[in-house]
């Protein structure tokens, strides 16, 4: 069932090899290293970080940045607590805000195969591909007060083609159901209601599961994982 796939408790848990034993020790420190700062927050977007988005990406990244920072302020009025920020309205108006960006792939929009931009690169560059959004959501559930156990960023194989894929999965218990909070569907919809999305691992800054033991060695990924945390680290220095 596809539903039960994208539950950390009932995935196969192979034995670690030394390239998850790698990543998940890597994200572990990245949970630590993160504290209390507010990597990645629209609170934590001081006048340097603003100057030098618009330095990359031109003087209109000011208006997105501030466009990104009222919907931060608005969604925290909406939602003092963690409860009401993850109510399946604000879990809406969070997938459709950040799926307005436009999609742009990694090669055209950063010149490398494979970029996983920081939220405030992804809304100031007016651009990002399917990491970009869910790493977006994932830091903005959480600056509303959403526990991390409660979201998963998870790499799917998408639709018959099995085209590589990230969305983010929200838990309103560790056992329940997901919500599945997509940049190709404005929809927020239960993972049963996602028949095409076959989940390969999952993770958030405290650990990753994977879905099968077909993953045989380190993902790509964690460099980049890493690389975003580094730059997240460096913006909220500015």
């Amino acid at each position: 069932m596809p539903a039960a796939q994208f539950l950390p408790g009932h995935v196969l848990r192979p034995r670690p090899r030394i390239g998850a034993q790698i990543l998940a020790g890597a994200l572990l420190f990245a949970a630590v290293a993160i504290g209390a700062a507010e990597y990645g927050f629209t609170r934590a977007v001081s006048e340097g970080l603003r100057a030098n988005m618009a330095s990359r990406f031109g003087a209109e990244a000011r208006g997105r940045l501030a466009g990104w920072v009222e919907f931060g302020r608005m969604e925290t009025r909406r939602a003092p607590s963690a409860g009401s920020a993850s109510t399946a309205e604000g879990l809406q108006r969070i997938n459709s805000f950040l799926n307005r960006v436009p999609y742009i792939d990694d090669i055209a929009h950063w010149r490398v195969e494979d970029y996983w931009a920081t939220p405030a690169e992804t809304v100031a560059s007016h651009g990002g591909d399917c990491e970009d959004y869910a790493i977006a959501k994932y830091f903005l559930l959480k600056e509303l007060g959403v526990p991390l156990a409660r979201l998963r960023m998870v790499y799917v194989r998408a639709g018959s083609s099995a085209q590589p894929h990230m969305v983010l999965a929200y838990y309103p218990q560790p056992d329940a159901e997901p919500l599945i909070l997509d940049s190709l569907d404005d929809r927020v919809r239960t993972a049963s209601s996602r028949p095409d999305l076959a989940p390969v691992y999952s993770f958030n800054e405290e650990d990753i599961v994977l879905a099968s033991s077909g993953l045989r060695s380190t993902p790509q990924q964690i460099r980049t994982w890493r690389a975003l945390l580094d730059r997240l680290n460096r913006e909220i220095l500015l």
